[in-house]
C-alpha cells in the first residue's frame, strides 16, 4: 500500500491549534483502488496513538479497481489515518455511474471493505426514487442490502413513468 505525503497549509496564528487548511490524503492500495480525500478546514488529533483527522467541507473520490469512482460530498467526516476508515456526516451526497443517494451519515470501512449508508436515505436513479433508512455496499463483491430500522417498516420506491 502506498500513502502519499498529505498536502497541508497551516492556519497562521493559530499556535496551540492543529488546525489545517487544504488538507489531502491520497491512499492507493494494492488492489489497485484508490481514496482520495479532501477538507476546506481540519483538525488532527491523537486518539490511543492514533490520528484522527476532523473535516469540515470533505470531498471523497474511492475508485475501484476498474476504475469507477465513488464520490462523496459531506459538511464533516472524521478520518482514521492509520486504517482510513471514514465516517461522513451532515449533508452527506453520494454519486456512482447515474445513481445519486441524499442520507446524513456514511461510514466507509476499509477493514470490511463496507460502505453503510444511513439516516433519512433518498436514493435517485435511472428507475426511479427510493427512500429507506439503510443501505449497505460490498465494495468487493457490489452487492447492496437495503433495510429499515423496523421490520414493520417498509422501503418507499417511486417508480419513474417513461
Amino acid at each position: 500500500m502506498k500513502v502519499d505525503v498529505p498536502q497541508k497549509e497551516k492556519i497562521e496564528n493559530e499556535s496551540a491549534s492543529n488546525l489545517i487548511k487544504n488538507l489531502r490524503y491520497d491512499v492507493k492500495f494494492e488492489n489497485k483502488t484508490q481514496y482520495i480525500i479532501t477538507s476546506d478546514l481540519s483538525e488532527i488529533s491523537y486518539i490511543e496513538g492514533v490520528e484522527v483527522v476532523k473535516m469540515q467541507g470533505v470531498n471523497a473520490i474511492f475508485k475501484d479497481e476498474d476504475g469507477s469512482a465513488l464520490k462523496v460530498v459531506s459538511n464533516t467526516a472524521l478520518f482514521n489515518n492509520s486504517n482510513y476508515n471514514t465516517i461522513f456526516e451532515k449533508g452527506v451526497n453520494i454519486s456512482y455511474l447515474d445513481n445519486i443517494i441524499k442520507s446524513q451519515k456514511l461510514l466507509l470501512n476499509f477493514e470490511e471493505n463496507i460502505v453503510t449508508i444511513s439516516d433519512n436515505i433518498i436514493y435517485e436513479g435511472i428507475q426511479g426514487l427510493l427512500k429507506t433508512d439503510n443501505i449497505t455496499i460490498d465494495l468487493v463483491s457490489k452487492d447492496v442490502e437495503i433495510f429499515m430500522n423496523n421490520n414493520n417498516d417498509k422501503v418507499e420506491i417511486k417508480s419513474k413513468n417513461k
